[in-house]
């Protein structure tokens, strides 16, 4: 057990880190505009490289940019004098980072990229380093002093860093109208990617696997109907496939309660009317949506003439990941 004030320790570091984040706001102007523009340019990819704790951050970045619509890989400077120069082409922009901005295995390759013609955006600590000089544009991210009590350890410079890269790849989103399901196609994996790309048409079930009754059907053989498909409902379809109504296990229980003879009842005199349903070419989550504020398990699914062409119930969202 110490003594020592953990706590305390923790708000420092987030203070100073917070205020080399906010300093940046201070300094962005045609610089940024210029790092932007080239990017936004680039008729091949971003390479991204850095030694040590930049390399760090800018894989990061690079991962970032990819994500959001700007082709992006990491680089590591000191693989690239060993061959992996060959990756980067006349067509690339190359982003460089460096706290110091003289990163020997960095500068190293800054005359081969150069020759090769690929644009250099430096994001450094020093406007007056080699790499800053080098560059067509440098990106200042110098800090007033690192969160590491001893000045050593990068801290804020790389949090300042990272927020940089961040700030780029954001702005370059915007610029390109990055949207939402553009963003999902390179997410296909993750929980996101599947609420917007999953549409109903992908999870319902169609064809036999629908459950459905004429409207004259007896109540009770509706209820075989619904234990045969095992979806806790059935659709209520006239001769055409047109949807007329719906009966749930919440109808049955309102059924149950008003003592209705299951036996000789038209599923047409107990079922709910029209329901609710929604189209096949509608996002999974939207169907999601439906449900929850219309209170319901499961839903039919109908085309453009109101024909019944598949069903979907929460478990087959929930199997999903949809919810």
């Amino acid at each position: 057990m110490t003594d020592f004030d953990f706590i305390a320790s923790a708000k420092r570091t987030l203070s100073i880190e917070a205020d080399a984040v906010n300093e940046l706001n201070q300094r962005l102007g045609s610089d940024f505009t210029t790092a932007c523009t080239l990017l936004l340019n680039c008729k091949g990819r971003v390479v991204v490289t850095g030694m040590g704790k930049s390399g760090h951050i800018g894989k990061k970045m690079a991962a970032t940019l990819a994500s959001t619509g700007t082709p992006s890989f990491f680089v590591h400077p000191g693989e690239a004098s060993h061959g992996d120069l060959g990756m980067i082409t006349p067509h690339d922009v190359v982003i460089a980072l460096s706290n110091s901005g003289n990163t020997s295995e960095v500068v190293t390759i800054l005359p081969l990229i150069k020759r090769m013609q690929a644009p250099l955006i430096s994001i450094t600590g020093n406007p007056a380093s080699s790499m800053a000089k080098a560059a067509v544009v440098n990106l200042d991210i110098s800090v007033k002093e690192e969160a590491c009590p001893l000045g050593l350890a990068p801290t804020a410079s790389t949090t300042a860093t990272l927020a940089m890269g961040d700030a780029l790849a954001v702005a370059l989103l915007e610029a390109k109208g990055f949207t939402a399901e553009d963003f999902a196609f390179s997410h296909p994996g993750g929980a996101l990617g599947r609420r917007l790309l999953l549409k109903v048409e992908d999870l319902m079930h169609k064809g036999k696997d629908i459950p459905t009754v004429s409207p004259e059907t007896l109540t009770k053989d509706a209820l075989l109907e619904i234990t045969r498909k095992k979806l806790g409902m059935t659709a209520v379809v006239e001769e055409n496939g047109n949807l007329v109504g719906v009966f749930t296990d919440g109808d049955l229980r309102r059924v149950l309660d008003n003592e209705t003879n299951l036996h000789t009842t038209q599923i047409k005199d107990v079922m709910t009317a029209s329901g609710v349903s929604c189209q096949p070419n509608i996002l999974a989550a939207e169907a999601l949506s439906i449900m929850e504020n219309k209170s319901i398990n499961g839903l039919f699914v109908t085309d453009e003439t109101n024909s019944i062409v598949g069903a979907l119930n929460m478990h087959d969202l929930l199997k999903a990941g949809i919810m």
